[in-house]
């Protein structure tokens, strides 16, 4: 990782991050903590907020269309919100959205904790009054195409890929992908391709959470 000043975005500078430094930085943590499963698991996310960061996620009443915020202090992140309108609907279909929240989160904890330590605050993401910096995280899922591709908010893009590092570890999603072609009897490159096909990319490196 390196960091590339800039005069763009409320930071003083932006880290660079190839995938694979995403994808071991997440490993790592989950490791550190004893939260790296031995066997492809669903990685219990919450509990990794608590051991990493210190704190227990907090549950409010957000804005409209506002998934959650990490606010950031002296020594690290104070805390990590997640929008109470989340605990509503389908059981299965809330746990995963509040997994993929807490990992969006727990990503801007890992990878971007350092850059409120500068020498220069960035400016306040939420606009309410409370000069306590934070980022906060918006929900893209209801807005047209053509405004949900990679729209120059590094720190969301790099965020989303922490996702995937995080719930699914790569080495664990390939010990699981072996299980899938023997049962379909395919190499891995078929795998892939259908698997692409069957949940094809938009190719901008967004995520809906």
């Amino acid at each position: 990782m390196r960091n590339i000043r800039t005069k763009r975005g409320p930071f003083i500078e932006r880290p660079h991050f190839k995938l694979n430094e995403i994808e071991e930085i997440c490993t790592d943590a989950l490791k550190k903590v004893d939260l790296y499963p031995s066997t492809p698991a669903a990685i219990r996310i919450d509990r990794f907020i608590e051991k990493r960061f210190g704190i227990a996620p907090e549950y409010q009443q957000l804005p409209e269309g506002v998934l959650g915020f990490t606010r950031f202090g002296p020594k690290g992140i104070e805390a990590i919100v997640i929008a109470a309108a989340l605990d509503h609907g389908d059981r299965k279909v809330r746990e995963r959205r509040l997994r993929s929240t807490l990992a969006h989160e727990g990503g801007h904890g890992l990878l971007h904790t350092h850059l409120f330590h500068l020498g220069e605050k960035p400016k306040s993401m939420l606009e309410d009054g409370d000069r306590a910096p934070r980022i906060l995280c918006r929900d893209v899922s209801d807005a047209p195409p053509v405004a949900r591709g990679y729209d120059g908010r590094w720190w969301e893009f790099q965020a989303n890929k922490a996702i995937g590092g995080l719930l699914m570890p790569r080495r664990l999603v390939e010990t699981a992908l072996e299980k899938f072609c023997e049962v379909f009897d395919v190499n891995p490159a078929v795998a892939r391709l259908r698997l692409e096909d069957v949940f094809p990319s938009k190719n901008d490196g967004q995520l809906l959470l």
